[in-house]
């Protein structure tokens, strides 16, 4: 007699790393619209009042861009744009990259090109 057994397997670390990369570096900024709308609230007394989760929230964000498209379920999005981490700013506690050593040789985040913020470096031996 032969058992075969079918189990479900989550995927390699990298290939999750790689498709949250994929749609971070397609994230899109977005815009609240500006209506009040009345979020329905969710009552435990029944199941005949829940929700459901595709109608949960009545309003459905625009692209900050009118020429791009409205993003879809999966898609990340993002209301404000990061700060820059180039230029010191206490206030937001970012040191900026200014008198950082850099490795001129690479293409990473050590990389000259990359932490100088295109501003250009000064080798020293």
């Amino acid at each position: 007699c032969t058992v075969k057994t079918c189990w479900m397997r989550l995927p390699s670390f990298r290939s999750v790393g790689d498709a949250l990369k994929d749609r971070f570096d397609g994230a899109s900024r977005v815009m609240m619209p500006n209506t009040e709308v009345e979020v329905p609230v969710q009552r435990n007394d029944a199941a005949a009042h829940r929700v459901p989760r595709r109608d949960r929230y009545k309003f459905q964000l625009r692209p900050h861009n009118p020429d791009h498209k409205t993003p879809g379920v999966k898609d990340l999005v993002y209301l404000e744009p990061s700060p820059g981490f180039c230029e010191k700013n206490p206030r937001l506690g970012i040191p900026g990259t200014h008198g950082r050593a850099c490795n001129d040789t690479s293409i990473g985040v050590d990389g000259c090109d990359l932490m100088c913020c295109g501003r250009g470096y000064r080798t020293e031996t």
